[in-house]
Parts: structure tokens; sequence; C-alpha cells
């Protein structure tokens, strides 16, 4: 059977949408705008799906701003530069957007800390740390105003319109002109920026409400004592909103520009805005949570909510009236939508519950130390991501039923389903038991928990907290043993709880803990059935065969240790590892054939185990001796991650060997045979450490058989990139033998045609099919013939016309073989036939504008290696040589020729008639 070769490929790969940054989105709710890095992204809020990626200047992005339509993208960066991008819907109809760069301009000499955009999508203001504000005219990029009055950093900006009773007022409160104020109105009312007006608020705490028409300062408003974060209008209320760290909340009277509630909201706000056409305002602060209040009497009428931690913080919220919800924006770059449906019949004396969140959306997962599948169908993803909480995202392929009247979105593939809290500090491990309803999770707050999910009711819940170990945790397994078919714990899974947990800690000690005794409702603590001192360092993994008798633990003391679940004893130690082991996985039950290495043979049936090193290898070891069969080396460093590959269920693969896969502290993950001992492929799509690796339990396999969109490997890394490896073995083989068919069959018709004398098609296949020896060969047969017609420069007129009417790649093509084909003696004759039909029929300007892909003109003006420049004058080259070897040889002639003479003339006409028949030159 022929050797099969290991392939994978990267298919779906989730990755960061947002990573801190000012987040900007479209008045439909269907473009947000975010920044990841030194890029902005373009993001489908409903389905997911990444529109457009603006590559940065070099320089962070201080803040964007999107048009109410999405017609354009504004972006400001540390580098002084702002660039406006047009928005257009690509030509491909891919449902992607074209961003095409309008114009790059300098807008301020220092950062812009602040940008916004007016609701006809037409002006642009932007606040610089100068304390400068500007007003930029979008399509023609130019600017309209500039307005000084600000001491410090320009922190908040706000467009709005003054309708015309509030215009009467702030005139007749500021005209102290002769004229009548009606022939002031008309005045204004004939400018087309009648009524416009711009709120600026800065770091010192003063709020400038600037005219547009007049460009003057109609007020400034100073009752903040600290920077103002944000400003609104409402148009209905005829008032101004603004929020600021101080931890007040002031609304403004726009007729008079007073103040009118100022709102004590006791934490530092950095945004606000109005609700129910101006009855109410929402906040969002340091402290994490969206407040609602009403607007006439600054009381809050959502109930008291429980304040986040650091990194919970709002740092935005945006709005627009055309969606139900409220878009926040938090410390974590994680984005949530409020729905704001309980506010459309509200009145003004009743208290209502805390806006209910529609969605939560992950901008990144940070870094991603653990992962698991979970969920009865496995459709779900488990993450632990360097924080306090598990993520659950679906993996569900995207729905297609959305359409554009869904404004929430959602349910398509990555999307968060839920957030499990409760751990206070971060977790280090989990795991999941064979049916996916219950999750184990360990943290550094010396503390585990077993979780009870249930994706169907949406129902994720905390079962029970194990608390009694002395440091963190580093390990947890739960059994991974299938009940049988028949029994309630199989047909009822969300009622059995898993008979135990095991866990590992910091404190070098290892417990059993039995939930047969904990009360899920009551939530106690239970007690460990057993503890031991189970090695000198921590404990780093743990994990349990699949007939749930045995588990193995993994230490930084470079052991592994195989103790009995029943009782807690020793039965075996693994020693040879040089470094302390990340990881320990026993081989699956499914798992068929043998392992052989330098430490002698074993059967999986009778039990492997499979270890991940700091000392950069992966070892196979026999459960019977508890001897090292294997050691693959290949990682550059340290190996964080292990597991077993399920066996192929495609025929094409059967002769591949048992398969397992290792992740890198070098951010590579390699695919080991364990039959030849080699490394079988290597998957590189991280740019950080990977310490995550999971691959899909049996029951995914079962009910997805050889569906593509399955992945047989996923990886989680520090660069908080997710990958979903596909197993395209089958795939490859298949595509290697196709083209080896393919290949044998043209190669076959080339030497037909050059046996039936079809020059024409025979040279056009040769230059298709890359074959420069074949070509060679048959040119050779023509020029050096014997059946030539002398009218034809290469010998045959089928030849030289079929050289005469290439294509620029065939040209290109062909042009470079002749030099390779010049650059010998013996066939600098074919090429210099072909080289005089090529100039002789192609005119010197299709000659100079063939380059190959890659080549071009460099800043010198000179032709760039592979254009060309390089390759005529590699023809030229050794075209002058082979034109002195010719004119040295006609030289020759002549004394030959002149020794003749003179021989004839000393030894007469007979000995020289002699001479020449005896060197076969008739005279």
């Amino acid at each position: 059977m022929a050797t099969v070769k290991t392939t994978f490929e990267a298919g779906t790969v989730i990755q960061p949408i947002h990573t801190g940054g000012s987040v900007a989105l479209s008045q439909d709710g269907k473009i947000l705008a975010t920044c990841v890095g030194e890029d902005a992204l373009l993001t489908d809020l409903r389905t997911g799906k990444e529109l457009a990626r603006i590559q940065g200047d070099g320089e962070t992005i201080t803040t964007s701003s999107l048009t109410p339509s999405a017609s354009h993208l504004i972006i400001c960066s540390r580098s002084l530069s702002m660039r406006i991008f047009q928005l257009r819907p690509s030509a491909v109809d891919d449902g992607t957007i074209d961003t095409i760069l309008e114009r790059t301009l300098k807008p301020h000499s220092s950062p812009v800390i602040v940008s916004t955009v007016d609701h006809t999508g037409t002006l642009l203001a932007t606040g610089g740390a100068d304390g400068v504000v500007k007003v930029w005219d979008i399509r023609g990029g130019y600017t309209t105003h500039t307005f000084h009055g600000h001491s410090g950093v320009i922190s908040a900006l706000h467009f709005f319109e003054l309708d015309a009773s509030a215009l009467q007022s702030e005139i007749s409160q500021k005209s102290k002109k002769k004229r009548k104020q009606d022939d002031v109105l008309q005045e204004e009312a004939a400018s087309s920026t009648f009524g416009f007006r711009l709120a600026s608020g800065g770091e010192d705490g003063h709020i400038r409400i600037w005219n547009l028409h007049k460009r003057t300062s109609v007020a400034m408003l100073d009752s903040h004592v600290s920077v103002v974060r944000s400003l609104n209008y409402s148009s209905h209320e005829n008032t101004l909103v603004s929020s600021s760290r101080d931890k007040t909340v002031i609304v403004w009277d726009a007729r008079t520009w007073t103040t009118k509630t100022v709102i004590p909201v006791l934490e530092a706000v950095e945004s606000t805005g109005f609700l129910s056409e101006g009855g109410l305002i929402y906040t969002g602060g340091e402290n994490g949570v969206v407040r609602v209040w009403n607007s006439s009497g600054g009381t809050e009428i959502t109930k008291e909510q429980e304040h986040g931690g650091e990194t919970d913080r709002i740092l935005q919220i945006i709005r627009h009236d055309s969606l139900p919800y409220l878009l926040s924006i938090y410390e974590d770059n994680s984005l949530v939508l409020h729905s704001t449906n309980p506010l459309l019949n509200h009145t003004s004396s009743k208290t209502i519950p805390p806006l209910p969140v529609l969605r939560r959306i992950s901008g990144t997962h940070d870094e991603i130390i653990d992962l698991a599948y979970v969920g009865s169908d496995s459709n779900l993803l488990a993450l632990a991501t360097n924080s306090e909480d598990i993520r659950i995202i679906s993996i569900a392929p995207s729905s297609s039923s959305s359409s554009d009247n869904d404004l929430v979105g959602g349910n398509y593939f990555g999307a968060d389903v839920a957030l499990l809290s409760g751990h206070d500090d971060i977790i280090i491990c989990i795991d999941t038991d064979w049916s996916g309803h219950w999750l184990a999770t360990g943290a550094k707050d010396n503390t585990a928990r077993l979780w009870r999910l249930d994706p169907e009711s949406d129902s994720y819940s905390c079962f029970a907290i194990f608390t009694g170990h002395a440091e963190s945790l580093g390990a947890i397994a739960l059994p991974h043993s299938t009940p049988s078919a028949d029994s309630p714990a199989f047909l009822k899974p969300l009622d059995h709880p898993p008979a135990f947990l095991i866990t590992g800690s910091q404190d070098k000690t290892v417990k059993r803990w039995d939930t047969s005794s904990v009360s899920g409702p009551k939530r106690k603590a239970a007690r460990a059935a057993y503890t031991r001192k189970a090695h000198d360092k921590d404990i780093n993994a743990i994990d349990t065969n699949d007939k749930g008798t045995l588990f193995a633990s993994a230490s930084q003391d470079r052991t592994v240790k195989i103790w009995s679940v029943e009782d807690g004893q020793i039965t075996g130690t693994l020693r040879g590892h040089r470094r302390g082991v990340w990881s320990v996985k026993f081989s699956p039950k499914d798992l068929t054939g043998t392992v052989s290495g330098a430490g002698g043979a074993a059967s999986v049936n009778k039990g492997l185990i499979l270890t991940g090193c700091g000392d950069k290898t992966v070892r196979i070891w026999s459960l019977l001796d508890y001897s090292c069969l294997l050691t693959f080396e290949g990682h550059t460093n340290s190996v964080l991650k292990v597991v077993w590959l399920p066996p192929p269920s495609t025929e094409d693969a059967r002769g591949r060997g048992i398969l397992v896969a290792s992740a890198g502290g070098d951010g590579l993950v390699k695919v080991w045979d364990a039959t030849s001992g080699e490394v079988a492929a290597t998957l590189d799509n991280h740019t950080d450490r990977v310490w995550a690796l999971a691959v899909p339990p049996r029951r995914r396999i079962r009910s997805q058989g050889d569906d593509a969109s399955s992945a047989a490997l996923i990886s989680g890394a520090a660069d908080a990139v997710l990958t979903f490896w596909q197993d395209t073995t089958s795939a490859t083989a298949l595509e290697a033998s196709t083209a080896a068919t393919k290949t044998i069959e043209q190669d076959q018709r080339l030497a037909n045609l050059s046996l039936a004398g079809n020059y024409r098609e025979a040279i056009v296949l040769a230059l298709q099919l890359d074959r420069p020896a074949r070509l060679l060969g048959l040119l050779k047969n023509v020029v050096e013939g014997e059946e030539r017609d002398d009218d034809a420069i290469s010998g045959k007129p089928d030849v030289d016309e079929a050289l005469k009417t290439l294509s620029d790649e065939q040209l290109w093509k062909l042009l470079r073989w002749c030099r390779e084909w010049n650059g010998n003696a013996r066939t600098a004759g074919v090429a210099q036939r072909v080289l005089s039909i090529l100039v002789r029929t192609y005119p010197a300007e299709r000659f100079v504008k063939l380059r190959r892909k890659g080549g071009g003109v460099g800043k010198d003006g000179k032709g760039k290696p592979g254009d060309i420049g390089d390759v005529l004058r590699g023809l030229k080259a050794y075209g002058e040589r082979h034109a002195r070897r010719v004119e040295a040889m006609i030289e020759e002639s002549y004394l030959l020729e002149f020794t003749l003479r003179e021989m004839d003339e000393v030894f007469g006409s007979v000995a020289g008639e002699e001479i020449v028949r005896v060197n076969g030159h008739p005279r």
C-alpha cells in the first residue's frame, strides 16, 4: 500500500475583532468599526463576518469615526495623520466592503484624541491634544472651522441642531444689535448651517458651544470640575447632557445654557446619552453597569446593580434611535448589547430591573489557556482565557436564516453563548465529561467548580464548589468513561453528575472529590475523599483513563505518576524527562495499532500514555512496564499540550499510522506519526505560544461523519487566536493521484504530437506543461534534421509559425529557457535559431513589457532581477562568447585552406587529390 502523506490545513479561524481603542457603529447596526492593534476592522455585527481590514500606518489608532450611512471611515493615529476612506460594496458581490483611501491629512499639530460625525455624514469634528477643535468637510477634505478656547486636551465632541425656539431664545439673550430679532432669524435661516452647533468638552472641565454659522463661541459651561467624557443632545427636550469623571451628569437647558439638573452618579462616568425622546438618560462608567435616570428629576429608575471589577469598566456606549439596544464597550474589550425595549412604555414613577443583555461579544479572547468541547452535540467550546470567567462560544455552522430585519443577530460560528462567572481569580484548567454537560474548572483562587451545562434550556449554572487546596489549582480531570447505553446516567446525563473529579495544585497534592454527597442547590463545598502528597513541585496536568480506574499526574519535578482512582495509591512512575512535564494524556479507547520504538513494542489495547515536556520532547510510554517507547524531537521550545488524534474515518487514509499532536511555546502545532517516529506535519498559524489543544469527542465524530465543516484539531494560543485544523490527508492523496495521472496523460500526448509532426500544438503544450527538456529535444530534431525547408529559419514552417503566435506568458517563458540553452555550446545553435525567429517577429516594445511577477524597475531606473533586462543580459553574454568562438573557427579554416594549397604545389595534383580523398574533402 502506498504511503499516505498526512496533511492538515487551517480551516475556520476565530481571531480578535477589537483589542482596544474607539468603536463606531453604522446607523442600521450592521457595520461595526473597531481597532485590532494598529489596524482598523469592519465587521458585520449581526453575522460576525469580516467585511474589510485596513492596514495601519505603524502607529496606534487614537480615534475613528464612521458616517451614519457607512459611506466613509475616518481614522486618526499617533502618527498625526488622518486618513479618510470611502466604503463601497465589493464588486465581487460577496458581502465584503472595498475601502478606498481618498486622502491623507495632518489635522493637528498633536494627536487627535476624539472625533465625531454629524447626522448628515458631511461634517467631521476633530479634537486634539493641542486644545484645538476643527471641523472638516469629509468629501472635500478641507477645514471649514477652527475653534480655539480650551486650555487642555479635547475629550468630547457632539454635533447637534437647535430648533427655532431655542435659536430665538439664544438670539434674544445675546443680540444687542439695533436690528430686530426677526431679521437675525431670517439671515440665519438663509444659511446652510442654520441652527448647527458643535459642543466640545475638555480636560479642563469646560464645555463650549460653537456656532458653525458665525464661527463663534455661543456659550461656555464650566460646572464640571474634571475631564468631560461625553456629550449628547435631545431635540425633543432642547437639552444637552454632559458626563464627567467628577462623578456627575449635568443636564443643560439649550435655550439659556443654564444648569437644569445635576445628577450625582457617584462614579466616574465615561458615556451618557438620551433615551425615550430625552425623557431618560443612560450612563456607564467605572462600575461597569448601565444605569438609567430620569432627565427631569435626576432619579435612577434601574434597580441597584452589583459593581464589576477593574476590567469591567465601561469605556463607551453607542446609541442609535433606529436600534433597539445600547452597545457598551468594556475595559476587557468585550461588547454588550443591552435591550431598550423595557423603556418603551416606562412611567416616571416606576423602577425597572437592569436592561436585559441581548448579546455578549468578546472583542478578543486574550490568552487562551485551555479549551474543551461541551454540549451534547459538541457544538460549543468552553474557553479559559486568562480571566476569572469561562466563555462558552458556538462552533455550530452559521445560520442562513438571518435577514436585514434581524437587528441583533448573533447566530453564527464563534458567537458568544454564555459567560460562567464565579471564580475570584484566573482559571487555569478545565475538563469535561463524556456527555459534554458537565464542566470542571480549577483556578488560582484555590478552588475547583463543577458546572452544569444545558444549552437547550440556556441554563449554565455552578453545581458545586470544591475548597481545600492551600494553593492555586493547575490541573483537573473528570472521568471520561461512557456509561452503558441503557443506564439512567446515559439517558439523562444532566441528572447524573460525574462520580468524582481529581484536582492537582501548586501545594503538590492531588485530591479526589466525590460528587454524590454534594447538594447542587445549596452549593456546599465538598470534602475530599482522599489527599495525597504527589510530587515535589507544582502539578501541571492530570488525566483519567477511559475506564475511570487510573489517573496520571504530571509535575514540574520531571516525573509523571500513575495512580489508582479507587484508593489513591501509586501504580507506577514515568521517569526520563529532563524538565518539567506540562501535559499528559491516556490513549483513547477507540485507538488501535502497535507502537514500536527503542524501548520495545506495545499495543494500544494494553495501554499507552503520552507526555509533553519542557525539554522540548514528546514521549509515548507503555503502561505495562512504564518504559518509554518513543521520543519525538522537533519543537524549539517547551511542549505545552499533547493529544491523541482520532483514527481516520475515510478509506483513503487507512494506510497511515497512529497520530499524536503537540503544541509548543514556539507557536507551532506538530503532528507525529507513532509508527515511523517522525513528524508527519507542522501546523503554523499562531504568533505566540500555543497553550491549548482539543480533538472532537467520539460523539461529535459520529454525528458529523465526514462533514468537511468539522475540525480534526483545535488549537488556542496566547495570541487570542483559535484555529480549526482540517484533516486534508484524503483530499491531498486524491489530488496527488489525480495530478500524477493527468501529468502522465499530458506527457504521452506531447510525445504523440511530436511523433506525428504536429509541431504547433506540441510547442504550445510543452510551454503549458513547463517541459523545457521536451521542447529542446523537439526543436533540436527540427533544426538538425535531414528534411529541412530552406525558407524556414528553424527548418520547418510549422515551427516558425508556432513561435510567431505566442502569448506574453509563453514568450517570457521561452526567452528564459533560451537563456539556459544558450549557455551550453551543444544547445546554443537551437537557442540562436529560436531567438532569430523571435527577434524578427516581435517588436522591441513587446519585449520591454515582459516581466516576471516580482520583477520591476528599481529606484535607479535599472531592471530588477527577473525582468527582461536580466534575461537579455544573459543572452548577450553567451551570445558574444559563441560569436567569438565562431570567428576563431573561421580564422582556423583559412589556415587549413592555405596549408592544403601549399601541399598541392609541393606534392602535385595527384598527391593532393589523394590527400583530399583521404580526408574526405572533394575539391
